[in-house]
Order: structure tokens, then C-alpha cells, then sequence
């Protein structure tokens, strides 16, 4: 298709009327999306919503046409499927024929099914996906009416000019970050993040990502991300920069329709996972130097980092990074995991050998893949030093850091002879459960430390007043 054909399809709006021709394309493009994808079964649709009689060979045509180049799914849109019927020579003859004939093509009496799911030749058929290709069906499961899915899909992103109030979908907080670094945190308000959570644990969850990424993920923590890595000779420990902001919508789209949901479903539940930042937001940064990158990435359609979806669709969004770079690792002898924007690779000799040059492939796939790389806390890690990594040292096995380990026993030890209150200098209201998730987290590194850990623990006077779980049920913590 030229590209003056497409900027002249692409002028009219869809309220607007339209040459003959161009309408037709629209109609067509329809008829064969909501049809079986054979070209019987797409011509039969067409035949009949474009008033045609017979079983005229033109239209047959056509659809073994569209169907040789679109194979598989999933389909493409209604608009991209228009632009390729409007530059048809089979179509323009037809609609020159009927216009000669005094018998203008008129839209036909077929009431068009919904659009159904199309996914991906070789996805898993036991994901189980729920079956939704309306708006009413997805209203439906979600519990809303279809005025709230449309209002809180915001699929024409009226939000991106919202003023501050009620009508605002999100909360907004800038958080300081070390080294004078601020991070937008984007919450969705109490009815969108109850609708965000019926769609994370109704579907969501049900979309495996790759084994490589081992953050938010249900049986998997930050010891299943660095395990593999630990007594390696060398390390090399890549930090990606605005991971979420990094994520657009289209990315999200492409995800939705690559499981098979229709054009329609999958614009509608990008809509309700993603946002654009009202520009009032943007204009309050205070890391200047970053301005610009700011504007760039919040003020497009985005994952935002504070909805419960968040998470799981940064994993499946960066599925095709995790495959490219899991095939790099293994071409080199290497491991690789990432643990939401941190990516790590381990080897031997031959990744040693080639490090300068790993390195640069590892950068330009994650450019390539539309991340951007925080280079200043890019490290190789030999063994000959300490390899720490997110607090953890990897050189023999996973270890809390000896200082780390050593000043905790001595807390444990100085509860013990001088009381718990004695040794809560920072105040913490629940100071019992603090200390039982710092001991939680020892633990899940090493056990042997965790154990010693835990007997000094239950040798601790608590006051009676003090409630909480002793370390056996306190969920591993990283201290701060």
C-alpha cells in the first residue's frame, strides 16, 4: 500500500462520511475480523454486509489476499486491514461496476458477531484465559457498568489534561531517591485499583513470564534471583533506568492481543492499566537534570509504578528482553536473572574473556528493546573482590554482608542483657516484628545464620504489651 493511499484513508474520522470506496474498505475490514480466519468464511461475511448476491469470485479473491498475508494471528487492526482493502484493485472494479450499473454497494442486512479471541499460534491452551470480546462481557466480569469501564479505560486520555481533584484516576507523590533523584509514584484511587486487581488475579496471573524474572512473582524472592549466581568467577550486575515509565501502552496493547483478545478488548484493557501524568505533575520535578526524560516517558501512555497490574505486566512486557538476553547468556556459558530493572549474568573463563564485549550486547538489546541503561551502576564484579549485590555478598554462597550479620547478633545479644527498649534507639512502634524480619531475611539467605539468629531471639524478656510473630512466621525483610 502507498503511503498517500494510507494518509488518505487515515484523514477521515470515523463520524465523518467517506468515498465509496473507503467505506467499503471499512465495512469489508470488519466483516473478515469478526469471521472465521479462512477465506470462505471471511468472503461469506463480506458478501453478505456489503448487499452483494451470489458468491461473486472478486471477494473470494480478496480474502485468500488478506489471509496469505496476515497467516497467523493475531489479526491485524480494523484500521490497518481498511488501508490494505482500499488500495485493492478488486475492490475499486467492484465499486466501479456497481456505480455503472446503477447499483452502488449498500450495507448489507448481517448482524456481525463480536470479534473473537485470536491468539498467538502455540500459546499454552491451559492458561485459561477468560473469553471476553465485547464490552459488555468485560464490564460484566469486572463488575462495572460500561459508562465506569469507559470512563476509567479513558481510552481518548482525557486524564493527560485533568486538573488536581475527584476526577483524577491517580494519586501522585514525587519520592526522593539517593543522590538528589526523585521517583513519581502513580496510585490508582480505591474503585480503579479494585477493578486493577480483579484483572491481576483473574488474568494476569494466569500469563507465566519468562523463568528468568524473578521479581513479583509468587514462589520466587530476591534468593531465587541471586542463587544462581553465587561462587561464580565473575558477575555482571546491569541497572536499567525507569523501568516502569519505560513500558508504553503499546507495548501492553501488543501483550493483550498477542493472548487473543480483540482490537476493541485489548485498547480497553491497556486503558485501564496504564496511564498518561497530568502535565501539572510534571512541571514539579526537582531532578532538572532529567527534565526533559521526565516529560518524555510520563507524559506517554505508560505503566504506572503503584497499580497492581504494574508489576506483572512489566515481567510479560519484557518476556522478548529476558529471551534475548537469556540466549546471549547461554551462547557465552553464562546465567542470567533479572529482578524487576536488575539484570545479572554470572560465568566462567570464556565470560571473563569476552566481558568489554558482553557487556556492549547486553546494553544495545536492552536499547534495542526500548530501555534505557543506568550506566553508572553498571558493575563487574570478579571474584578476586566482594561481589555484593543488592545487599547481598555472592563471592562462596548467599550471605548478609559479616558487618551486617555481626551488628545485628550484637543487637540480639544487648536485648537480651539490657531489655528489647534498650536497643530500639530508632523508635520503631512494632520494634519485636522488625527484628524478626531482619532475622527472616538472614535466614532466607543462610540458614545456618538464621538458626543462630532465632535462639538468641527467643532468649529475648519482651514486654508483655508487645504483640506480633516470632521469626519462624515474620516475612523476610531486607533491612533498610
Amino acid at each position: 500500500m502507498s503511503r498517500e493511499a494510507g494518509q488518505h484513508l487515515s484523514q477521515y474520522r470515523a463520524d465523518e462520511p467517506m468515498p465509496d470506496d473507503l467505506a467499503a474498505a471499512r465495512r469489508l475490514a470488519l466483516a473478515f475480523l469478526t469471521a472465521e480466519w479462512n477465506p470462505q468464511s471471511m468472503a461469506e461475511h463480506g458478501r453478505r454486509v456489503l448487499g452483494l448476491k451470489g458468491s461473486p469470485k472478486w471477494i473470494l479473491r480478496l480474502a485468500e489476499q488478506v489471509c496469505r498475508q496476515y497467516p497467523a494471528a493475531p489479526p491485524p487492526t480494523q484500521l490497518e486491514l481498511s488501508r490494505l482493502l482500499a488500495t485493492s484493485g478488486r475492490l475499486r472494479q467492484a465499486i466501479r461496476r456497481r456505480e455503472q450499473s446503477n447499483q452502488p454497494l449498500d450495507s448489507g442486512t448481517l448482524l456481525l458477531p463480536p470479534m473473537p479471541m485470536r491468539p498467538v499460534v502455540g500459546l499454552p491452551a491451559g492458561w485459561e484465559l477468560p473469553n471476553l470480546t465485547s464490552a459488555g462481557q468485560l464490564a460484566a466480569w469486572l463488575d462495572i457498568t460500561p459508562d465506569e469501564l469507559d470512563w476509567f479505560a479513558d481510552v481518548r486520555r482525557l486524564q493527560r489534561d485533568r486538573p488536581p481533584g475527584p476526577a483524577r484516576h491517580y494519586q501522585y507523590r514525587w519520592i526522593p531517591k539517593a543522590g538528589g533523584r526523585q521517583r513519581l509514584l502513580e496510585s490508582p484511587k480505591p474503585r480503579l485499583k479494585q477493578v486493577q486487581r480483579s484483572l491481576l488475579h483473574g488474568l494476569l496471573d494466569r500469563i507465566p513470564p519468562h523463568p528468568a524474572a524473578c521479581a513479583f512473582r509468587r514462589g520466587h524472592s530476591l534468593a531465587s534471583f541471586l542463587a544462581p549466581h553465587a561462587g561464580r568467577r565473575i558477575l555482571l550486575h546491569v541497572d536499567l533506568r525507569h523501568f516502569f515509565p519505560s513500558i508504553s501502552s503499546a507495548r501492553v496493547h501488543a501483550l493483550f492481543r498477542t493472548v487473543g483478545y480483540p482490537e476493541a478488548m485489548a485498547r480497553s484493557l491497556t486503558g485501564l492499566c496504564t496511564t498518561s501524568t497530568p502535565r501539572q505533575e510534571l512541571d514539579r520535578p526537582q531532578d532538572r537534570e532529567a527534565e526533559a526524560a521526565l516529560h518524555r516517558l510520563y507524559g506517554s501512555p505508560h505503566l504506572p509504578q503503584g497499580a497492581p497490574t504494574s508489576p506483572a505486566l512489566a515481567n510479560l512486557c519484557a518476556r522478548r528482553l529476558d529471551v534475548r538476553l537469556n540466549g546471549l547468556a547461554r551462547r557465552t556459558g553464562a546465567d542470567y536473572t533479572r529482578y524487576a530493572d536488575d539484570l545479572l549474568f554470572s560465568g566462567g573463563h570464556e565470560l571473563e574473556r569476552m566481558l568489554s564485549r558482553f557487556r556492549v550486547w547486553v546494553c544495545a538489546i536492552a536499547i534495542d528493546e526500548g530501555f534505557t541503561i543506568r550506566h553508572r551502576k553498571t558493575r563487574e564484579l570478579p571474584r578476586s573482590g566482594r561481589q555484593q549485590v543488592a545487599g547481598v555478598v555472592l563471592n562462596e554462597k548467599l550471605n548478609q554482608p559479616r558487618a551486617e550479620y555481626d551488628r545485628l547478633r550484637a543487637t540480639l545479644h544487648n536485648c537480651i542483657r539490657h531489655g528489647a527498649a534498650s536497643q530500639n534507639r530508632n523508635g520503631h512502634p512494632r520494634f519485636r516484628e522488625h527484628l524478626g524480619g531482619r532475622i527472616a531475611w538472614v535466614n532466607m539467605l543462610n540458614p545456618n545464620r538464621g538458626a543462630r539468629l532465632k535462639q538468641l531471639f527467643q532468649q529475648i524478656d519482651w514486654p508483655e504489651e508487645s504483640t506480633g510473630s516470632p521469626p519462624a512466621d515474620s516475612q523476610p525483610a531486607k533491612p533498610d
